[in-house]
C-alpha cells in the first residue's frame, strides 16, 4: 500500500532545499519497494503559495486536514516566514507528529520552527548555525552538532545541505538499500562517476 510523505509548503519556501528528496520519493528508480511512497503537499490553507523562486503551487490539503496517522513523514523546508513566526502552526503540527511516533524532517529555517516548538531541546540536531537557533529561545544548545545533517525521528539540516538532508530522509524511510543510498549520496554530493554506474547497474 502506498504511504504518503507530506511536504509543507508556504510562501517564500526555499525551492532548492527539498527537491532532491521529493523528486526521488516520487520516482520508482532504485527504490527497495517501488511505489511505496508518494508526496503530497500541505499548506496552512488550500490557497496557492508562492515559493522564493516565484513558483505558484496549490496545496493538496490544508494543515488542519493533516493527520499524523495518515502520514509516513512530514518534511518542512526553510522560509523566511519561520523566523517571522507566521509558520508556528507547522511547528505545532510537527510536535503532534513526533508525539505520534511519525518522523519529521526540517531544513534551514524550519529547524528554527522545531526549536521554537521545543522539539530540539533534548535531541541531537543541526541547523544553519548555533546562533541562528539561539534566537528561538530554545533550551537545546548543548545538543547542537556541527554536521551536514542529523538523522533519526527528527531530521535536521543546514540550508546548504539539501543532498545530505535527502540522504537522512531516505535512510529513515528505508527507501534505498545501504549500498545504493551510499552511491546516490556520492553521485549527488561528490559527482562520483563510479556511483552513477553503480546506480545504473541496479536497474538493469
Amino acid at each position: 500500500m502506498t504511504e504518503i510523505v507530506h511536504l509543507g509548503i508556504y510562501d517564500l519556501l526555499a525551492d532548492w532545499e527539498t527537491g532532491h528528496a521529493t523528486s526521488q520519493l516520487n520516482n520508482d528508480e532504485f527504490q527497495r519497494e517501488p511505489g511505496r511512497y508518494r508526496v503530497k503537499t500541505v499548506g496552512l490553507t488550500r490557497d496557492p503559495i508562492t515559493t522564493m523562486g516565484a513558483l505558484r503551487i496549490v496545496p493538496d490539503l490544508a494543515l488542519d486536514e493533516l493527520d499524523p496517522a495518515e502520514s509516513a513523514m512530514l518534511i518542512l523546508p526553510g522560509s523566511d516566514n519561520w523566523v517571522a513566526g507566521t509558520l508556528t502552526p507547522f511547528g505545532d503540527k510537527a510536535r503532534d507528529f513526533v508525539a505520534a511516533g511519525v518522523p519529521v524532517a526540517a531544513i534551514c529555517g524550519a529547524t528554527f520552527g522545531l526549536a521554537a516548538a521545543g522539539l530540539l531541546d533534548d535531541r541531537e540536531h543541526t541547523s544553519n548555525h548555533p546562533d541562528f537557533l539561539a534566537h528561538s529561545g530554545y533550551a537545546g544548545a548543548a545538543h547542537y552538532r556541527e554536521a551536514d545533517a542529523v538523522g533519526g525521528d527528527v531530521i535536521t539540516a543546514s540550508g546548504t545541505e539539501p543532498v545530505a538532508f535527502a540522504r537522512e530522509i531516505f535512510r529513515r524511510l528505508d527507501f534505498y538499500s545501504p549500498e545504493l543510498l551510499d552511491a546516490w549520496f556520492r553521485l549527488y554530493s561528490q559527482s562520483d562517476p563510479a556511483a552513477f554506474y553503480q546506480l545504473a547497474a541496479s536497474v538493469q
